[in-house]
């Protein structure tokens, strides 16, 4: 099996409450990711994105791990992360600086987004992420990219995301009993935009709806830059639940029928058609009418997209989200979902799944991949960007080196 650093690879792994998927991609010298291998097992002993059940949810990874290794042909030793639950928060925060020098440089910017990060934050909780959003310099507003603008003051905007500590630990408890490092947690629907938005929707402003099996994850986007994030602890499995005791069949098959025959709009199917739904007990199978399936389930679906409008509202970006909504995760793939989404939101909805993946994409254009091939994208601009300030640092100290000899002889 090849190493890691001989091939340059990257992996994302994403340990939801109804499976874990683990995706290992091949960084190309254009930029790209090319997909070397998938693997995806149920999970066991997650619970609304949290642990709950650490040897299960190990063996879990275990094998979706192997599977993905066997695909690619290679041993891992290191994973991006995703983590979701309903300890994720958010806020937004502002720093101010001096600029130096009357120009500012890559440092300003480093000092600002750090001045805006210094807000204190309570000891049982983890910092994930410090998103930039906009720079003002003296009185230009809504500066992107501020480095080489002249100016007296600066200062920055930025999304602060957090977690509870003990919650991530648990999670990379479970990574590291397999033997493997977690270079970084990432929160999954910040993953899954990576994945699913274009550039466009960004700029026009966008909300990611991550519907997964036991939490909906949001992200909103406005003006290119994320301005606000939340979870939502009901999802996917409230519906299989709910098949589950209305049809009185196990939860098993209960998935099985949601996954193969429902439909989040009851107009949507027609009243002859009819399914075989297993017993519990042993008892015979019986057939059920479809149209009664989609009864029971329209109404969950309308209180999920209602519980995410609310969210949507309580931002205060209803009228910032030009661009709509993006459904992911597999509980957005159900026939019907689109169009009830589009009649509760009132405005555009699509589905999104993986964009701009080479080599082994069919494996992943689906939207239950969408956080894990996030991973991969995150962790590759990352992986860039560590790679550019080594060089930085190394072209440094060689100019200091140079001025010291200069000054010396």
């Amino acid at each position: 099996m090849s190493k890691v650093a001989d091939r340059n690879l990257v992996v994302g792994l994403d340990i939801g409450t109804s499976r874990v998927k683990a995706v290992v991609g091949e960084m190309l010298t254009d930029g790209g990711v090319s997909i070397v291998g998938v693997g995806s097992h149920p999970s066991r002993g997650m619970d609304k994105g949290g642990v709950n059940d650490l040897n299960l949810v190990v063996q879990s990874v275990q094998r979706a791990v192997d599977e993905m290794e066997l695909m690619a042909d290679c041993k891992v030793s290191s994973v991006f992360l995703s983590v979701s639950g309903r300890h994720v928060q958010c806020q937004n925060e502002n720093g101010m600086v001096p600029i130096n020098n009357k120009e500012v440089t890559q440092d300003d910017v480093d000092n600002v987004i750090h001045a805006a990060r210094s807000v204190p934050i309570a000891a049982e909780r983890r910092l994930l992420h410090v998103l930039p959003q906009d720079f003002t310099i003296d009185v230009q507003e809504k500066i992107k990219n501020p480095v080489g603008m002249s100016g007296v003051r600066m200062e920055a905007e930025v999304h602060i995301v957090t977690c509870a500590d003990d919650m991530a630990k648990n999670l990379v408890k479970c990574v590291e009993r397999c033997g493997l490092h977690g270079d970084q947690l990432i929160f999954s629907a910040l993953a899954s935009s990576y994945a699913v938005l274009t550039d466009d929707e960004k700029e026009l402003g966008v909300c990611v709806v991550d519907i997964g099996g036991g939490t909906i994850d949001i992200v909103i986007y406005a003006e290119g830059a994320i301005r606000h994030t939340a979870v939502i602890p009901v999802a996917g499995n409230q519906i299989t639940s709910d098949i589950a005791k209305i049809f009185r069949t196990p939860i098993s098959h209960a998935e099985e029928i949601k996954i193969n025959y429902a439909c989040a709009l009851k107009d949507l199917v027609r009243m002859d058609e009819s399914i075989e739904v297993p017993s519990v007990g042993g008892r015979p199978a019986r057939a059920m009418s479809r149209h009664t399936l989609a009864e029971v389930i329209e109404p969950r679906y309308q209180e999920l997209f209602e519980l995410v409008l609310e969210e949507i509202k309580a931002s205060g970006l209803e009228e910032q989200i030009a661009a709509g909504v993006v459904l992911t995760g597999g509980t957005a793939k159900m026939e019907g979902a689109v169009e009830f989404a589009e009649e509760i939101f009132q405005m555009p909805v699509r589905t999104g799944s993986p964009m701009g993946v080479k080599g082994l994409s069919e494996y992943v254009e689906d939207p239950t991949y969408a956080t894990a091939v996030g991973l991969l994208q995150y962790g590759k601009m990352d992986l860039v960007s560590k790679q550019s300030s080594k060089e930085k640092s190394t072209e440094s100290l060689w100019h200091r080196l140079q001025s010291f000899f200069k000054g010396e002889f």
